[in-house]
């Protein structure tokens, strides 16, 4: 029987789409810093890519709230969405991400994203 795990953290993140949106135009490269070639192949295949790039975005400052780290404690890169074969969004860590979540006794996550036209949501809760 495996064992139960407690909620060792939890964050949430809400991002405004038409402003991430004009970031991205201000920024070229600004999809390169944030996310994962992964992420941004998904993204990039669909109808808005801006929706899906918000709420993996949303996902990476909600692992910063869960773990209790402030912007810099690891490069948003290190922490990736990936999906399921049936769709379910997951999180993958690396590098000082990983670390961090060890070091905090994190060994599992759960994942919820969200979207309207307007806002796109994440929240996460971080198990060990």
């Amino acid at each position: 029987m495996s064992e139960a795990l407690g909620v060792r953290g939890l964050g949430t993140d809400l991002v405004e789409i038409a402003r991430f949106r004009q970031a991205l135009a201000r920024r070229a490269r600004l999809p390169d810093r944030l996310f994962t070639v992964g992420e941004q192949e998904y993204a990039y295949g669909q109808h808005d890519p801006v929706h899906s790039l918000a709420a993996r975005f949303g996902a990476k400052e909600a692992v910063m709230k869960a773990l209790g780290a402030g912007l810099g404690a690891f490069a948003f890169r290190e922490v990736e969405v990936v999906r399921a074969s049936t769709g379910e969004p997951s999180l993958a860590l690396h590098g000082g991400a990983a670390t961090l979540a060890a070091e905090r006794g994190v060994r599992a996550w759960q994942l919820s994203l969200t979207h309207t036209d307007a806002t796109a949501m994440a929240v996460v809760l971080a198990l060990g």
